[in-house]
Order: C-alpha cells, then sequence, then structure tokens
C-alpha cells in the first residue's frame, strides 16, 4: 500500500465531490473534513482490508473500483459487490471489516480516521444526511442485484451490469444517464463472471451476442459505447424508469 498523504487535493477540485459523502458539505464543514483526511492508493489486485480486520477507517472511493467478497468455510469466494467512484466503505460505529474489500483496478481512496468522522457526524447534519441516503441507495442496489442474481437471464445479467457501470460513469462526469454513452469497462470477463454467477464462456457469448445485435460497440476488450441506453435497459429487463440504481 503507498499512502497518498503527500499529495495534496482540494475537496472543491474533487472529482466525486456532487455524489461523495460530503456533497451537502458547505465550506465550513469542508474544512472541517480536510482535517481529518488522507489518501490511499492501491495496485490492483491489492487487498485493502480483511473480514474481521479492525478498520481504523473509513473511506470514499475516489477512483478505480474495489470488490466485496465473503470467503465461505469450504474456502470459495463470493463477491458481493461493487464499490465504484463515490461509494461509501466502512461503517461508523462498527468495529470490524464486514468483508474482503480488494482493488479490482489501481484505487484511490480519500480516508478518514474513523473516530474523528464519527465525532464529525454528531456535529455536521449535512454528512450524517447525505450518509443515510447513501445507505438507502445502496440497500436498493443490493435488492436488485438480487433480483439480478435470481431471475434474470444471462443476456440479462450482462446488459444489467453494463447500464449499471454505464450510468455510474455519466452521472460522475455530470452528463444525463440516456442517449449514448461511452465509457471504459472496468472489469475483466472473468470479474464479470465472478460476480454474475455465471461462466467465462458465458460472458463472452452474451457479450459478442450484444455486440452482434448491435446492443453494444466495442473497441478493443474494454472500450465501450452503448449506442442507445434506453435499448440496453430493455435488454436488461429493466422498465423504461432505469429500474437500476445509478
Amino acid at each position: 500500500m503507498h499512502d497518498m498523504q503527500h499529495e495534496h487535493h482540494e475537496c472543491v477540485e474533487c472529482p466525486i465531490r456532487h455524489r461523495a459523502v460530503c456533497s451537502r458539505c458547505d465550506a465550513a464543514e469542508l474544512h472541517k473534513l480536510e482535517q481529518i483526511k488522507y489518501y490511499r492508493s492501491y495496485q490492483a489486485g491489492q487487498t485493502v482490508i480483511w473480514s474481521g480486520d479492525r478498520m481504523d477507517f473509513v473511506a470514499s472511493v475516489v477512483s478505480g473500483i474495489a470488490t466485496l467478497t465473503q470467503t465461505l468455510e469450504d474456502g470459495r469466494r463470493q463477491m458481493v459487490g461493487l464499490l465504484l467512484p463515490s461509494d461509501f466503505v466502512g461503517r461508523p460505529g462498527r468495529a470490524t471489516a464486514a468483508y474482503d474489500v480488494t482493488a479490482t483496478t489501481d484505487l484511490v481512496m480519500c480516508c478518514f480516521r474513523k473516530r474523528p468522522f464519527e465525532e464529525l457526524m454528531l456535529s455536521t447534519p449535512h454528512v450524517a444526511q447525505r450518509l443515510l441516503e447513501m445507505t438507502l441507495d445502496e440497500l436498493d442496489a443490493a435488492r436488485e442485484w438480487m433480483l439480478l442474481l435470481g431471475r434474470k437471464t444471462a443476456r440479462e445479467k450482462i446488459a444489467s451490469l453494463l447500464a449499471i457501470i454505464a450510468r455510474r460513469d455519466a452521472t460522475l462526469r455530470l452528463r444525463a444517464p440516456k442517449g449514448q454513452l461511452v465509457f471504459d469497462l472496468p472489469l475483466t470477463r472473468e470479474e464479470m463472471a465472478d460476480y454474475l454467477g455465471l461462466t467465462l464462456e458465458t460472458v463472452s457469448r452474451q457479450i459478442s451476442a450484444l455486440k452482434r445485435d448491435g446492443v453494444i460497440i466495442l473497441d478493443g476488450k474494454r472500450h465501450v459505447t452503448i449506442p442507445d441506453l434506453e435499448r440496453l435497459m430493455e435488454e436488461a429487463g429493466d422498465d423504461s424508469d432505469g429500474g437500476v440504481p445509478e
């Protein structure tokens, strides 16, 4: 792990400022957060924290993607969540980590020492309000994911995951998540298979089918163009208002 405390990042220039836990903070509140924040970076594949470890910090993902995984008694690992830019890691009031957190890509996190952050929540309602909103959004996303894993076809699963990533990328760039969207897919085929409960062959076959049908355009393996988000949402089995959390 490489600690980035020597780099100076201004909150007002932060790429996740409008979506992160600090998004409602005014200048005085941001100043308080500045006093307790520091940056950490991780290389792809590096463990951020192990399940059961004591967490002395909470954090927002600034760039990159991390995965949440749970190890079963027989040693199998199940990916149970993705952490995308602006997502919050850690839980105030809980001393230990509930899941393994692993950097899927190179990862930068804006971290806050946990005890000062917990104290700040009591004196800064904007932080507490935003964290509640994000927690409820995460609950909605978890329920959607239960539906996706339990009821959707392989094609719908792939389309749903692409839509989730495309919509988040658009909102981070302050663009309306509609029409044509272009983004770099941060996950390998293997990672998508793990997350969706599919085989690698199925993922590759379904991506090829979506490409053949003009639902997506691929430049290489990672650069994705969605010509029409509404059509992708239809392929995902979701209704016209989205149905998938941003």
